[in-house]
Order: structure tokens, then C-alpha cells, then sequence
């Protein structure tokens, strides 16, 4: 089991956990906390991240993996709500960040769930105002 020091400092999901850093919040409950990619493959890309801080995603506890997916998907729901898109994919790699993470990646065409393809370039105010339109979502 891979587990981090409780909210590591070279984590920067464990910073913006503790509120430390600046980000932009879409959900949160006791379980995960969902925000905006800072580097997005499409308009309303999310991350969605445990509280507990584990590095490897199936290094979870059942409790823990299940909340974490129960969690996703409400927040998928309100994304395809939010976003024209023909799909909410899901993708988890887990070595960007030290951190269990899943991306959920709403799509049109499945090359853009390349996450090595090139990154949309948004400002923090458009973050912002497509979170607000997630949030906004039944």
C-alpha cells in the first residue's frame, strides 16, 4: 500500500484540501472533493479526489473506493447536464500527482481523452463560470 504522510506537503492535492492553494471547488463532501483541471482536455474537465490521501487509487479501502465512485458519478451526472458533450469519460492514471485522483473528461470525440494531447488554454474565469454551471445542475 502506497500511503503518504497525512496530507503530505509536496502534495498539492493535500494543500488545496487543507485550503492552502488556491483552486476552483465544483463539489465536496466527506468523502472527495471535486474542482476544475487547471489544464483541461475539454470545457468542464473535473478532477475528483479522495479526502483520505492515498497515492494509488485501488490502495483504497472498499468504503473509501466505493464513496469515491458513488461520488463521481453524481458529479459526471451534473457535468453531462452542464457541458454538450456525447459522454462524461473517466480516466485514471495516477502519476501526475501523489494523490488517488480520477478525471472526468467530458467528450465529443474520444481522441479527447488523450491526456497527453495538447491542453485547452482557459482563464481562471472561465473555470470559474463553467464550475458555477456544473454546480447549478439538478
Amino acid at each position: 500500500m502506497t500511503l503518504h504522510a497525512p496530507y503530505d506537503d509536496a502534495n498539492i492535492f493535500a494543500k488545496m484540501l487543507r485550503y492552502e492553494v488556491p483552486f476552483i471547488r465544483v463539489f465536496e463532501d466527506d468523502v472527495a472533493l471535486a474542482f476544475m483541471d487547471v489544464f483541461p482536455q475539454s470545457e468542464g474537465h473535473t478532477l475528483v479526489i479522495p479526502k483520505k490521501e492515498v497515492d494509488y487509487i485501488f490502495d483504497l479501502d472498499e468504503k473509501s473506493l466505493s464513496g469515491l465512485m458513488i461520488f463521481a458519478q453524481k458529479v459526471a451526472r451534473k457535468i453531462e447536464a452542464a457541458i454538450d458533450c456525447k459522454r462524461v469519460g473517466v480516466l485514471v492514471i495516477g502519476t501526475e500527482v501523489p494523490h488517488a485522483h480520477i478525471h472526468l473528461i467530458p467528450f465529443q470525440e474520444e481522441s479527447q481523452m488523450n491526456i497527453a494531447a495538447e491542453k485547452l488554454k482557459l482563464p481562471q474565469e472561465e473555470l470559474a463560470a463553467i464550475a458555477t454551471q456544473i454546480r447549478s445542475k439538478k
